[in-house]
């Protein structure tokens, strides 16, 4: 039976928003000669140009060029797949933050990609890269994704150990055994208030449900994602109360991202009053279904609009959504 390794990306939300901070102290401290450079920059990737033509904006497109919200797409892979989506969404005015989960089994079709498996939204990955996984959250959320990043789940296991462990309630006894994953897996965390380590996260991120199913999540994928939204604030409350530059340095060496380094500097005195409190954890609206025998989720238009109107304060218009 295949196990899917949920990727924990929590390390990324803290880097680009917590640990812009630290790494401008870094810089500042460290390499103060390097400082101007770093934090000048005349084509910062989160800005949004006034659209071409002569129609009339749109409500949102007003509102979207008139903010100063950054949509940063974070990937846990899996392979050539990505068994994580997540959106952050950074208001750099509030400073609050909005992270948005997208099943990985959220239905995309693309032309000439019919087959079942590819019309899952992680399947776009190992054709495309992040660049199209980014080109299909806009198309599913009509918002701009101003950048990605990426992480191993050995960076996870690091990071996790350097800011030492997270507190999580695990709601029952994980244990599960798959010895033909490599290497062999071996899940088995106790039920119950606990800090995990980073292998212990790894586990608790991966696990689904029990050998004989008796033993798990009730909504399954979606009940996973729910433990994790609970688990990224959970670690972000702990990262926050570290030497922020200590972290980012720690931790940059396994991340990937197209942001560049004047990018993130550059969000550090928004990020700087960032506090875990400010993080609203959501998943995109939609619903389980089969088609044509294969399991996907299936987002809701309608509702993903709203959620978008809420995010950037526009007016329900009561425009169609297709």
């Amino acid at each position: 039976m295949k196990v899917f390794i949920k990727v924990f990306f929590v390390t990324l939300l803290c880097f680009i928003l917590a640990l812009g901070a630290g790494l401008y102290t870094y810089v500042k401290f460290f390499n103060p000669s390097d400082i101007e450079d770093y934090t000048h920059t005349e084509n910062p990737s989160w800005v949004v140009r006034e659209p071409d033509g002569e129609e009339e904006p749109s409500a949102l497109e007003k509102a979207i060029l008139s903010s100063k919200r950054i949509n940063i797409l974070l990937l846990g892979l899996e392979h050539s797949r990505t068994d994580t989506i997540m959106l952050v969404s950074f208001d750099r005015a509030t400073a609050k933050a909005d992270i948005i989960s997208i099943p990985r089994d959220t239905f995309f079709h693309r032309e000439g990609y019919d087959d079942p498996g590819s019309k899952k939204i992680n399947a776009i990955y190992g054709v495309s890269g992040a660049q199209g996984v980014m080109k299909a959250i806009e198309n599913i959320m009509r918002i701009p994704v101003h950048g990605y990043a990426t992480i191993d789940y050995e960076g996870v296991r690091h990071v996790v150990d350097v800011i030492g462990g997270v507190e999580v309630n695990v709601p029952f006894h994980m244990l599960y055994e798959d010895p033909y994953d490599v290497p062999p897996l071996i899940i088995d965390i106790p039920q119950g208030v606990q800090i995990l380590d980073g292998n212990k996260a790894l586990q608790y991120l991966r696990f689904r449900h029990n050998n004989d199913f008796t033993v798990g999540y009730s909504n399954g994928d979606l009940g996973r994602i729910e433990a994790q939204q609970k688990f990224v604030k959970s670690a972000i409350k702990k990262a926050m109360g570290f030497k922020l530059p200590v972290v980012a340095k720690e931790i940059y060496p396994f991340i990937k991202t197209d942001l560049s380094l004047s990018d993130m500097v550059l969000l550090a005195g928004d990020a700087i009053n960032f506090k875990s409190e400010d993080l609203n954890a959501q998943m995109i609206p939609g619903h389980a279904t089969m088609i044509d025998r294969v399991s996907f989720f299936v987002h809701d238009p309608r509702m993903v609009q709203d959620l978008v109107y809420e995010l950037y304060g526009v007016e329900d218009e009561s425009e169609p959504v297709d």
